[in-house]
């Protein structure tokens, strides 16, 4: 049977979410934001990039998209308990949260938030609907349907070719003024070609019926109030990582047994990623469950509490990674990416997240809300009473 959401904070919520928005940060910031420039890496340095990316890339934002759907079902429970229907203002918070993507979008053209608040409004229709809807949602979106579908082009048609939705050029505009444009200029373009290559991109690697699905299962989660230390809920997250553990011992054995390279393009294509979300899901759900158990049963948690007043600030958190980071690497600011090799570039996304750790620590001990938190919280409401 399900349970109502408890209406206090979920602490390990926002650790989970701080955790995810440092490990975003530092992905980032060896990524020089999207720019992929950089001076020759040592041995070393292209060990460490290879580390960070296996254990993290992916895997980060797949937590930020879960906490984003068990958000959306708090905010639409705690409104019914009101007496309230959530689902048009709602649509209006995700209008808002694209308008925030596309602020983001002129520092950064890797913004997630505009994908974030256009899935967002899949949600709307579901948030209402059985567990057994949600489920079943969850499950085809988590088969990737459309790479399923690419798959079974291939075997019919030995010359089918791989998704492409032509955005492929569009990253020759970006580099170009990453390296050498103005302000304004990485501005532009992060909104004329940026917008349609974060789109795409998700399109064409799965990515978008990932995201979706990881809201539905975080809507599940809420529903379940899986994150409050209650019943047999510490039970389930054991479960969950074992099975994600053998998940991830399956798809990764696939990966590297099955000869993926040798599949006609598009076969093999389709089957990488698919593979590849879902071992990326299993690691996902090992770091959530494992990060759940030892803020409950350890004393651990004295250690993942620092990582709350991120979580609490995200919104905050990413926009100022954007302008930032875009700061120091691209042209229009110091331009470090000539000079910042990997090691560098992970040196700085560590001062950065202790930097923020200070910033969110003195604001979150002075105000309810992060300053960007704050505003869109704010404008959701407006011209409305709570």
């Amino acid at each position: 049977m399900e349970q109502s959401a408890s209406t206090r904070r979920i602490n390990v919520v926002d650790s989970l979410r701080g955790f995810a928005v440092v490990g975003i940060i530092i992905i980032h910031f060896l990524e020089h934001l999207n720019f992929y420039s950089f001076p020759e890496p040592t041995a070393f340095e292209q060990g460490l990039w290879d580390t960070v990316f296996y254990l993290g890339a992916s895997k980060m934002y797949a937590i930020f998209a879960l906490l984003f759907g068990l958000s959306c079902y708090i905010q639409h429970h705690n409104a019914d308990k009101r007496g309230k229907d959530f689902r048009l203002r709602f649509a209006w918070r995700m209008l808002l949260l694209f308008a925030w993507g596309m602020l983001d979008l002129m520092f950064f053209n890797g913004d997630i938030l505009c994908t974030y608040a256009v899935l967002g409004l899949f949600l709307i229709p579901l948030v209402k609907a059985s567990g057994k809807v949600l489920l079943a949602v969850a499950a085809i979106l988590f088969i990737q349907p459309v790479e399923v579908f690419y798959i079974m082009k291939g075997f019919l048609d030995s010359d089918a070719t791989p998704m492409s939705l032509g955005y492929a050029h569009l990253w020759d505009d970006c580099y170009e003024v990453c390296a050498n444009g103005s302000f304004l200029d990485v501005a532009k373009v992060g909104v004329t070609a940026g917008l349609p290559i974060n789109f795409g991109w998700a399109i064409e690697h799965g990515r978008l019926t990932q995201t979706l699905m990881l809201f539905v299962v975080g809507m599940l989660l809420g529903r379940r109030r899986l994150f409050i230390n209650e019943a047999g809920n510490l039970v389930f997250w054991k479960k969950a990582m074992m099975a994600a553990l053998l998940l991830f011992a399956v798809t990764q054995v696939l990966l590297l047994s099955l000869p993926i390279g040798e599949m006609t393009p598009c076969i093999g294509n389709s089957l990488d990623i698919q593979l590849t979300a879902w071992r990326n899901f299993s690691m996902m759900t090992f770091y959530v469950g494992g990060i759940t158990l030892l803020y409950y049963t350890t004393s651990l948690q004295k250690a993942l509490i620092h990582l709350e007043c991120i979580g609490k600030m995200s919104l905050t958190d990413y926009l100022l990674q954007s302008i930032v980071g875009g700061f120091l690497f691209y042209n229009w600011g110091l331009g470090l990416y000539t000079v910042s090799s990997h090691g560098i570039s992970f040196v700085l996304g560590i001062a950065f997240c202790i930097c923020l750790y200070f910033f969110c620590r003195f604001w979150t001990a002075r105000f309810r809300r992060g300053p960007l938190e704050e505003l869109w919280s704010r404008a959701t409401y407006m011209f409305a009473s709570r």
